[in-house]
């Protein structure tokens, strides 16, 4: 009758420790879990504000022509200083 008693508190005893470990590592990898998808969401919905879907980076605006960069510096404060200072170069 001992050996049975004896063998139900070991068997109660291990029962615990089993119950003990599972919480403490339940309790261990419950932590929140990062929300990738709804990350992966919001970028997919700013994709239009990518840099690559601005105009200034569009081939056709990328360069200027020779016409539009002689009117922009003929009318610049530049061309107005560098115009004054030529002759004082020699």
């Amino acid at each position: 009758m001992t050996d049975r008693l004896a063998m139900i508190k070991a068997a109660a005893e291990k029962a615990k420790a089993k119950a003990e470990f599972e919480a403490a590592v339940k309790k261990v990898y419950s932590k929140p879990k990062n929300h990738y998808n709804k990350l992966t969401k919001t970028v997919k919905k700013a994709g239009h504000q990518a840099p690559g879907s601005l105009e200034c980076f569009k081939e056709e605006n990328m360069y200027y022509s020779d016409k539009e960069t002689q009117d922009f510096i003929a009318g610049s404060s530049l061309m107005d200083t560098y115009n004054a200072m030529k002759d004082d170069w020699d």
